[in-house]
């Protein structure tokens, strides 16, 4: 019983916390989310791409990352993507999402998952600006969800 008022209790925190974001003017329109982005996830400082596609969707691609090498000067690969036949992507072009979709009445974008490369893995996707202007990317997998902040440069 305690376990499941703990849930509820999480899954109105999170709402919550989804509709506060949403009060961004951002928000708004769907193309708001174009640009270039910094972004850090751990002690790993990159930059990001968010490009519309011709299908109406948005794709971001890592463009440039701090550390892009290895302590013998290699470039650092995607080795633990759950697609074996991306494992030889340098880690500075590494697609994080594609096909998110805007959605004009919940004024958010959806419908994918983002790759996390550090650790492999593919999770839902929401992703809305933040009051600070960031963009807030939102992964899910069943009730566990991260939140990482990307801000706006271009």
């Amino acid at each position: 019983m305690k376990g499941i008022r703990l849930l509820m209790l999480l899954a109105v925190m999170l709402l919550g916390g989804q509709s506060a974001l949403a009060q961004n003017a951002l928000n708004n329109n769907g193309d708001n989310i174009v640009g270039e982005y910094e972004g850090m996830q751990n002690d790993d400082r990159f930059k990001a791409k968010i490009v519309k596609l011709t299908d109406g969707t948005y794709r971001a691609q890592i463009t440039w990352l701090e550390r892009d090498r290895d302590a013998k000067g290699n470039k650092i690969l995607d080795t633990k993507n759950p697609d074996k036949s991306l494992r030889s992507t340098p880690a500075d072009r590494i697609v994080i999402f594609s096909g998110l979709k805007y959605d004009a009445r919940k004024h958010e974008w959806s419908g994918t998952k983002i790759y996390d490369p550090q650790r492999g893995v593919r999770a839902k996707l929401v992703a809305e600006f933040a009051d600070d202007g960031r963009l807030a990317l939102t992964g899910s997998v069943l009730v566990i969800s991260e939140t990482v902040y990307w801000k706006k440069i271009k």
